[in-house]
């Protein structure tokens, strides 16, 4: 599939999700998935087969993340954040959600924590060849960077998907919220409604529907005083 066939299909996809980004947006959408597509080759970066971009791939990894960026703005869910934004990504693997809300809103302040050598490799090929700033990989675990002081209560979002989700965790990963910050969990059509038990300081505050066809949601969880 030549990159204008892939374009085209993938504004097909976005057109049936609503979404309507700029030309700039989807030649970076079209580069991050190109690149994807080359590097699952060689490293395990996602079970699709990419190959032939099947509507799946591209709703799971694209047009999720670009649905969710609605919601980064607190609760406006047509409104895109207009001022810095940071955002921590918990397990980023091949680049899905992080990569594809950044490139949407490029005012997002992106750390990817990734712990295998080779999918932080992929990262930062992919920071790199999208010219993409404020963007950073750490080849490391969450727990591992609770260890680092400057990282607490310094994030607006904390973003998970793909990691198994336990109160234990949670608890972990609002140390770096700040206060009224938020924790968006994306689940696929088999996960439950409701998130995991929350405890203070974390309650739970809405679920947003993603795509259709996959029956995927945004949970969102909120970090108060």
């Amino acid at each position: 599939m030549t990159a204008r066939e892939f374009s085209d299909r993938l504004q097909k996809r976005l057109r049936r999700a609503g979404l309507s980004p700029d030309t700039p947006t989807i030649e970076a959408l079209t580069s991050y998935y190109r690149l994807l597509e080359f590097w699952n080759q060689k490293v395990n970066l996602t079970a699709f087969s990419l190959s032939d971009a099947p509507d799946e791939a591209i709703d799971r990894l694209l047009i999720e993340p670009l649905v969710a960026a609605r919601h980064l703005g607190g609760g406006h869910a047509h409104k895109a954040p207009t001022s810095i934004i940071h955002v921590l990504d918990i397990g980023s693997g091949g680049g899905s959600p992080a990569l594809p809300l950044k490139i949407a809103v490029p005012n997002i302040r992106l750390r990817m924590v990734e712990s295998k050598t080779r999918k932080s490799a992929f990262l930062r090929e992919a920071v790199r060849t999208l010219e993409l700033t404020d963007a950073d990989v750490e080849t490391a675990r969450a727990e591992d960077l609770l260890t680092r002081p400057e990282l607490h209560e310094s994030q607006d979002i904390v973003t998970i998907r793909a990691v198994r989700i336990e109160l234990k965790l949670l608890v972990k990963l609002q140390a770096f919220l700040k206060t009224g910050g938020r924790i968006l969990m994306f689940r696929s059509g088999s996960g439950s409604e409701m998130p995991p038990s929350v405890a203070p300081p974390l309650v739970y505050e809405a679920t947003y529907p993603l795509v259709d066809s996959l029956r995927s949601r945004l949970l969102v969880l909120r970090k108060m005083l």
